[in-house]
Parts: structure tokens; C-alpha cells; sequence
């Protein structure tokens, strides 16, 4: 045993002695251990963290599911046919969506995002509140008592963090007892500041499709059973109704999801993509670790064979090999570590704040024993693999004849074998990388229907307490116009209820829409309320008709405008002079109810105009939608209350110069109309284009990071291979120099093998990735591409073949500089 510890101290003094193999091979560990380990913190914090609730396996989520999946939701009016199925211990309801309202007191009037949930979500989820307490049936009722609670980050911004349980905070113009603070950990359903009442009446008729049934199932419950009974109820309560709600239901099943799988669904393919790159890194790293221990091993073979010779038993010669191999591990252990923590430090701007719930990116204790779990042990494999294969590597006369120079040809094709498996690996990433490139490339190219620039937006959702109707909110909206059109500089004023781009709050549609006798558009277009310079502030152009007047006012014949797309898809692109029937719900299970309203009756409007398709979520949104444009002004009641309770109006100034310099001026414009309504989300265009690539540019910038560790660490891998094959073969290439062979022809055959495993990697990659397109494929079918993109992997292929050629090419040179003498002499 002892004489073990001394061959151990022995390779361990040695390699610290001459640090250059442990620096090089401890550096390319360090990289595969940074990568994955990184990639992990963000899997770990993001989807292996339970949530902070009590029982979290036991929350589910219901609505339409298929293959395990989400794909809908459920309104209120199904939720309310749910709540006593058994094996549901209780179940609450949250509306999907942020709504923006204003508040004030205690400070400036603001515009916040609210939550909107009944009395029963927070005790199905087991929430600890931070302070007070949740809704009472009373407030949670309509006509009941006004309460609201703080978001923990909205206390502490606004309120420093006081007590303020029962002091009162005007929403909407309305005063709300605050009855209690979320915690901070309540982030899962968005980035809100308050939380208010849905105040569902006891039989409501609500069929809305952005609320979340969330339930807790009993302990004893089977989820089957349970979902069998979601299914039946739901089914069962339109089996008598007509109307397209039913002919939509018989075709889904009505199930369940769990809670965590839902909120992580829309992360979980870019996470499996970060995931596969860092594997990818960390297999080219052992690929490349094996390699240079069996390249070490064979540099000290002769040596090895003497002490064979000499009778030293077979473990003690790989002995040394493995104490190495361990040290190695460990140093590429720590080095990595310390390499993830200055990466996540630079990368967590990246990261959306909602996927890590606030919470810094750091290194904890379990990720130091999975980096050590990783490094050691694969270093050690390593090490054993290198001494396995150099034993059977020459015979003993060989190595003694050869001085131990020679390695072997069996060990030459297993080096060329890991080089080509490297070359094919990185191959993979490279094409993931290419691919996310060519999409900004073509983004950066690609026309958006509209012009950004020059364009200052604001979001201003009107104070309900002075603007309760349409009528009053249109008043309002003229008057900001005028106020924002004398400020100098400004050359048109536009508002909207959404941008021609951006991110998925922009997006507006709703059902009750057809052909004057026809069925309902399926599916129903965006429908945006525009004021009447609206396409001109952006650049729309007018294919055919006209675009709205200012005489398109409410007592006017109603008109509406339709896009390219949605004139093709049901006017086979002949739609000016049509009609389009818009706020018609005869058809919905709820039309009845709906019917006694004046604000429900149908609209149909004159089809005036057609213009353009815009691009919906910039660039990168090759999906072609119907929209429907509509003068606000014209835009019945009950389509502006919609509005309002989904999002704020958009105004978008068109100026001279840069629109930041317009800030102050917009804020002025407006508190000289209302000076206790605020706005918000203040922005350029530009800015909000930009946003809807972000998620692209942040996948290629961690990918493109991963290929170029890749290609890095395989083109110092086929360098190390080519080195070693070039120092063994120096006695052929001294023979054929003497024998006349002039030097190009040295560094053409040198060149010939490498490129050779080069193009075999290289093709081997390419198969693999379009194997494994799945990976990729969901997240590329996001930006509408494909993993067949000949151009994208016409270019990885250059840039691997030059990075190939370039690791090949030094040694192929001193092969041609290896002398004739120096070969006959050693003969």
C-alpha cells in the first residue's frame, strides 16, 4: 500500500513539476464542467425546483389536454360547473392575464399589472401570505366590499416595506382596503403589483378564454378518474346548446396537467436545447480528455515497457496514469466551477426574470457535487482508457527498438476515430448555432409590413372611475390626440388597442365575427381599433380602397378595413365593398344572456380598404393572420370594455429626431389633459420590435457560445492527433525526403488523412442533427425554420472545414521539415 501512496505522490509531483499536460488537459475539463454545470443551475432553478407551495405534486391545472400538454383553457362558466366533482379537494381561478389599472394614494398615481382570482386560489395553492390574509367571500362577490393585496415587491417599492394592513389604495378611482401582502415567491402566473376580486356572480355566463382553473386533488384521488369527470361535466353542460362552443368541445378531451408542467411549458424546449449544446461541450471534452491521456500515455511507453520488462505488475504502471487522471479531474472540477460562476454572472441579464422567480443564478452545493461527480470520475476513465489502449498498443520488441516513439496502428486509428467523433459533435452545435444565425440574418432583412423608426409608444389605460364607458373614454382619447400633436416635433399621433408588432400582450382576438349569413371565422382575426392616421403613423400602405377619415365617427356608416391575408382567406381577395359582420354571439351558449344588451347588438360594417400584412411578433413571424381594423371611434361598447379589460390603449407618436427626447414632452401632453392619469411602458419602436427577437438572440447566444467551445476544443483535438501522428511517422517522412520526395508532398499527405477525418465528422454531424431534429424543432418552428436550411449548414461546414484544415496544417509543415539524416541516422 505504501508503495502505491509513492507511485501516487510520485505522478502527482510530477505533473506540478511540469505543469503544461495538467494546465492543458485541466483547462479542456474545465470547459465541459462549466458548460453543463451552468446549463444545470438554469434546469435546476427553473424546472427541478418544486414549487413553493404546500403539496405541489397534488396541484393541477384543467382544460383541453393533449399529449400531456395544456392547449387551452377554462372559462368561468365551465369552471363553475367543476367545483364539487369529487376528488377535487378545492379549486380556484385566476384570469392568465395581467390587467393594467391605475392606482393612487400613498404616493404618485401609477399603472400597474393586476392579478384578477377568486377567494379560492390562494388556499388551493397553500399560499403563506406575508402578511394579512387572502379575500372573504364577501369581497370576493358583486357589490361586496372593496378589498385588494400587495404583491410583496409592490409593498415594498411603494409602501418602504410599512405596515399597511386596512389603509386604502385607490384602483381605477375606486378606494380598496389592503387586506394583505403576497410573498415574494408568488411570481409563478406573472410579474404583478396587486391582486384583486374576480367577483363572479353565482351563474355567470363568462365564457372568457384566459383564466386558469387550478386545483388540488385529494390525497387519495386518482387523476384518471378525476379527469374522466372534468371531461364528462364540461361535455355534459353544452350537450343541449348549439352554437360553435359545443362543436369545439366534442372534439378535445377535458383533463388535467400539473400545475409545474404547465408554468415550465413554455421554457421546457429552450432549457432541452441549452441542454443538449452543454452535453454536446462536455462529450467533446472527455472525447478530448481520452484522447490526450492516450496520447501521454503513449509518450511515455517506453519507459512503461522497461518497467514491465523490469517485472512491475500491471497496476503499478497504470498507477501513475490514474493518480494523474484524478488530479486532473480535480483541477478541471474547480477550474470549471469558478468558469460557471463568472458565466452566469454575464449571463443572467439573459435570463427573463419570470423563469428564475427573481432569485440570482448561483452555485450551490449539489451543483459543486455534480461538477465533481462529472470531472473526476471522467477523468479517471480517461486516464484508464489511455493506459488500457496504450498496452496493447506496440509489442515489447517494438518498443524497445523504437525508443518508444511509435504509436502504434491501432492507437493511430483510435486517435482518428475521437477525432472524427469531436469533429461530429461540434458539427451539432455548429449547425444549431448556424441555424439561429441565418434566422437574425434574414431578420435583419426581412420587411415588417411597417415603419419602427422614428416612433415613440406609450400604454395609458383610462382611470375607470372618470372614463366608466365608451362614450367618455373616446372623449378622453380625442383629447390626448390634440394635446400630443401640438407638441413640436411631432409629425402624427396614432392610438390603438395594439401595435402593429410585439410581443404576445399586443395580440388581440375574439369570436362573434363572419360573413353577413355565413359561419363564424375560424380562426377569428386580430381585431385592432385604430384611430384614423394610424397607417400613416406606420407606414401601412392602402393596397386597395381607402384608409379611415376623421368623418368615420360613431352615427357614421360603420367601415372597417381587413388585411391582405384576411381579404384572401374569405373575400378571395376581393373584399372592398364587402360586408363583415362584427359583435354577433347568437351563436355562443351565452348569446341569449348577451342578447338584452345594447352594447352586444352585431355591427356590420362596409369593407373601405385593404392594406398590408404586418408582422405580428417581428421579424422572426412567418405565420400569416387575418386583421381586422375597425375606426375606434365606431367600436361598440361591448368590444371597448373587452379591450379595456385586457390592455391599455397604445398611442405611438411618429416624430422628428430620436424619439427618447420626446419623453418629457409625452408626459406633459398628457397630465395637461388628465393630470391624475398616468402612462406607461414608454418606449420606441424600435425597441419593441428588438424585444421580439430577444428570445432568439439570447438562444444564440448561449449556443453560439456552446459551438465555440465546441469547435475550439475539436480543433485542439485534431491538432494534438496530428502532432503525435507527425512525430511518429518522422522516420517515413525522413526516408521519403531522401528518397526525393519534395516537401509539398510531405504536407499533402499529411493534410490528405486529416482533412479526410475532418469531412467524415463532419458528414456524421450533419446526420445526427437532422436526426435529432426534434431538439431543435421546437424551438425553430417558434421562428418558422427548419432544420433543413442548406445555406446554415452549407456555412458550418466551411467554417469547420477551415478550423479543420488550420489544426492539420502546422504539423503537416514540420512533416516537411523533418531531416533525411536524421532519419537514416536513426536506422
Amino acid at each position: 500500500m505504501n508503495v502505491g501512496f509513492a507511485e501516487v505522490w510520485h505522478a502527482w509531483r510530477a505533473s506540478l513539476r511540469r505543469p503544461g499536460f495538467l494546465l492543458l488537459a485541466a483547462g479542456v475539463l474545465a470547459l465541459g464542467v462549466a458548460a453543463s454545470t451552468s446549463v444545470f443551475v438554469l434546469v435546476d432553478q427553473i424546472l427541478l425546483r418544486p414549487l413553493p407551495y404546500a403539496a405541489p405534486e397534488r396541484l393541477v391545472v384543467l382544460g383541453p389536454v393533449q399529449d400531456g400538454e395544456l392547449q387551452g383553457v377554462m372559462s368561468p362558466q365551465q369552471y363553475q360547473h367543476v367545483q364539487s366533482i369529487d376528488g377535487i379537494a378545492s379549486i380556484g381561478l385566476i384570469k392568465g392575464d395581467l390587467q393594467a389599472v391605475n392606482v393612487a394614494g400613498d404616493g404618485e398615481p401609477e399603472q400597474v399589472d393586476a392579478f384578477l382570482a377568486d377567494r379560492s386560489l390562494l388556499p388551493t395553492l397553500g399560499v403563506r401570505m406575508r402578511l394579512g390574509r387572502g379575500f372573504s367571500a364577501q369581497e370576493d362577490s358583486p357589490g361586496g366590499p372593496k378589498a385588494v393585496i400587495l404583491a410583496e415587491g409592490f409593498w415594498r417599492r411603494r409602501y418602504g416595506g410599512q405596515p399597511v394592513l386596512g389603509r386604502t389604495l385607490r384602483v381605477e378611482g375606486a378606494a380598496r382596503t389592503i387586506v394583505g401582502v403576497l410573498p415574494a415567491s408568488f411570481d409563478q402566473f406573472g410579474a404583478g403589483d396587486i391582486m384583486l376580486p374576480l367577483a363572479l356572480p353565482p351563474h355567470t355566463y363568462d365564457d372568457g378564454a384566459d383564466f386558469l382553473a387550478i386545483a388540488r386533488l385529494a390525497p387519495a384521488s386518482v387523476v384518471a378518474a378525476v379527469n374522466a369527470r372534468v371531461d364528462g361535466a364540461i361535455h355534459a353542460m353544452f350537450a343541449d346548446m348549439p352554437g360553435v362552443q359545443r362543436d369545439y368541445l366534442q372534439k378535445v378531451h377535458i383533463g388535467s396537467v400539473p400545475l409545474a408542467a404547465m408554468l415550465h411549458q413554455q421554457q421546457r424546449p429552450a432549457m432541452r436545447l441549452f441542454l443538449a449544446g452543454a452535453l454536446c461541450v462536455l462529450l467533446i471534452a472527455l472525447v478530448n480528455l481520452g484522447n490526450l491521456m492516450l496520447l501521454r500515455t503513449l509518450s511515455r511507453r517506453h519507459d512503461a515497457i522497461v518497467r514491465h520488462a523490469l517485472g512491475a505488475p500491471a497496476w503499478r504502471l497504470a498507477l501513475p496514469a490514474c493518480a494523474e487522471g484524478v488530479l486532473v479531474g480535480a483541477s478541471g472540477a474547480i477550474a470549471g466551477l469558478g468558469l460557471a460562476a463568472i458565466g452566469l454572472s454575464l449571463f443572467s441579464g439573459y435570463v427573463p426574470a419570470e423563469w428564475t422567480h427573481g432569485q440570482s443564478l448561483h452555485i450551490s452545493g449539489r451543483v459543486v457535487l455534480l461538477a465533481l461527480a462529472i470531472a473526476v470520475p471522467g477523468a479517471l476513465a480517461a486516464a484508464l482508457f489511455g493506459a488500457w489502449r496504450g498496452a496493447a498498443a506496440t509489442s515489447l520488441q517494438e518498443a524497445l527498438h523504437e525508443g518508444g516513439r511509435s504509436q502504434g496502428s491501432r492507437s493511430g486509428r483510435l486517435g482518428r476515430a475521437l477525432v472524427i467523433a469531436q469533429m461530429a459533435l461540434a458539427t451539432c452545435l455548429m449547425s444549431g448555432a448556424g441555424l439561429f444565425l441565418h434566422a437574425l440574418y434574414d431578420a435583419a432583412r426581412t420587411p415588417l409590413g411597417f415603419v419602427s423608426d422614428h416612433i415613440l409608444t406609450f400604454d395609458l389605460a383610462p382611470v375607470r372611475a372618470d372614463h366608466p364607458d365608451g362614450a367618455s373614454t373616446q372623449v378622453l382619447v380625442q383629447r390626448l390626440l390634440r394635446s400630443l400633436r401640438a407638441v413640436p416635433g411631432v409629425e402624427g399621433v396614432a392610438v390603438t388597442n395594439g401595435l402593429p408588432a410585439g410581443t404576445f400582450e399586443q395580440q388581440f382576438s375574439m369570436g362573434g365575427i363572419h360573413l353577413p349569413g355565413g359561419e363564424y371565422f375560424r380562426p377569428s382575426p386580430q381585431i385592432r381599433g385604430v384611430s384614423d392616421d394610424f397607417f400613416s403613423v406606420f407606414r401601412i400602405p392602402v393596397r386597395e380602397g381607402r384608409a379611415f377619415e376623421a368623418t368615420d365617427v360613431a352615427g357614421s356608416e360603420p367601415v372597417a378595413i381587413v388585411n391582405r391575408t384576411l381579404a384572401e382567406q374569405q373575400y378571395g381577395g376581393h373584399a372592398v365593398g364587402k360586408e363583415i359582420v362584427v359583435n354577433d354571439y347568437s351563436g355562443y351558449a351565452a348569446g341569449k344572456a348577451m342578447a338584452g344588451d345594447p352594447g352586444m347588438r352585431p355591427v356590420t360594417a362596409r369593407i373601405v380598404g385593404v392594406v398590408g400584412d404586418t408582422r405580428q411578433f417581428g421579424p422572426l413571424d412567418g405565420y400569416k393572420r387575418g386583421f381586422l381594423y375597425l375606426p375606434l371611434a365606431q367600436v361598440p361598447e361591448h368590444i371597448v370594455r373587452v379591450f379595456r379589460s385586457y390592455q391599455p390603449l397604445r398611442f405611438a407618436l411618429r416624430v422628428q429626431g430620436d424619439p427618447n427626447h420626446y419623453r418629457r414632452a409625452a408626459h406633459a401632453a398628457v397630465a395637461a389633459v388628465a393630470p391624475e392619469q398616468p402612462i406607461a411602458n414608454l418606449s420606441t419602436m424600435d425597441d419593441v420590435v428588438r424585444a421580439t427577437t430577444g428570445d432568439t438572440r439570447r438562444d444564440l447566444f448561449l449556443i453560439g457560445l456552446f459551438a465555440l467551445l465546441a469547435l475550439g476544443l475539436a480543433a485542439t483535438g485534431m491538432y494534438a492527433v496530428m502532432t503525435v501522428a507527425v512525430t511518429a511517422r518522422q522516420r517515413e517522412f525522413g526516408v521519403r525526403m531522401a528518397l526525393g520526395a519534395p516537401p509539398a508532398g510531405m504536407v499533402r499527405l499529411v493534410l490528405r488523412g486529416g482533412v479526410g477525418q475532418v469531412a467524415i465528422g463532419m458528414l456524421l454531424g450533419v446526420g445526427i442533427t437532422l436526426a435529432l431534429s426534434r431538439v431543435l424543432g421546437a424551438v425553430l418552428e417558434e421562428i418558422g425554420r427548419s432544420v433543413l436550411d442548406p445555406l446554415a449548414l452549407a456555412g458550418v461546414c466551411a467554417v469547420l472545414a477551415v478550423a479543420g484544415l488550420l489544426a492539420c496544417l502546422l504539423p503537416a509543415l514540420r512533416a516537411a521539415r523533418v531531416p533525411p539524416m536524421h532519419a537514416l541516422r536513426g536506422e
